[in-house]
């Protein structure tokens, strides 16, 4: 199988099956409540792995309502799904921050071609979270926002990165996006389970959009150093 079957293969079989969440916080799963999202990360997966070669991975929280919780493709909103990968998409148009700067910065590596090649994109927990605030609304809600749904998610999260590391990722270095609770939790686990011999944590997407953006390029230059160095 190439690197795009094994990773379709899995996002058709991925399904939270843990303990019960606790009250108010809901699983999202893309690949089950989207009806695009199977197509269109097929597709995706298809277009840039379809080979057998192996990637370094890289792991973020955990997908977001606008991004991978629309188009099955991790840090991929419908924007540039549409202007930088070439796939077409027909549904609601969305817009998050954390994909703008994520194309930036595989802009600026040399392309969706160049970068997918070297790299797959995931999260420690690869289906998100849901809570609804105090006027109703649904927002985005990380698997380390309580320590209750971090307690109760952990099993389902290290399966998941096992399941992730065969479908073809090195093992020498992982790069974790996030620096503050992500990271922590990915090097706690990691030295318990020795999936990689070493993390390397960057900066969130969403963290430099929101806070850092006017030092935009400096980050990017920091992703891309980062990455020279396999």
């Amino acid at each position: 199988m190439t690197f795009a079957e094994k990773v379709i293969q899995f996002n058709q079989e991925l399904e939270y099956t843990g303990p019960p969440l606790p009250s108010g916080v809901r699983i999202m799963n893309p690949y089950k409540e989207e009806e695009l999202a199977m197509r269109i990360s097929s597709e995706f997966y298809r277009k840039f792995y379809s080979d057998e070669n192996k990637r370094h991975l890289i792991l973020g929280i955990n997908p977001g309502r606008f991004g991978g919780g629309v188009t099955g493709v991790p840090f991929t909103d419908p924007k540039r799904l549409i202007s930088d990968c070439h796939i077409p998409y027909e549904g609601k148009m969305m817009h998050e921050p954390s994909s703008v700067y994520v194309y930036n910065v595989i802009r600026a590596y040399g392309g969706p071609e160049a970068f997918y090649r070297d790299i797959y994109v995931n999260s420690l927990c690869p289906l998100g979270f849901t809570i609804m605030d105090n006027k109703g609304r649904e927002k985005n809600y990380n698997y380390y926002d309580s320590k209750e749904l971090s307690a109760t998610v952990t099993p389902f999260i290290i399966e998941n990165i096992k399941k992730q590391i065969v479908l073809g990722c090195y093992t020498d270095t992982c790069f974790c996006f996030g620096t503050g609770q992500n990271e922590k939790f990915l090097k706690k686990i990691n030295n318990e389970h020795r999936f990689f011999k070493e993390i390397v944590a960057l900066e969130h997407p969403r963290f430099i959009m929101q806070y850092k953006a006017k030092s935009q390029q400096a980050y990017i230059d920091k992703y891309l150093e980062a990455f020279s160095g396999f």
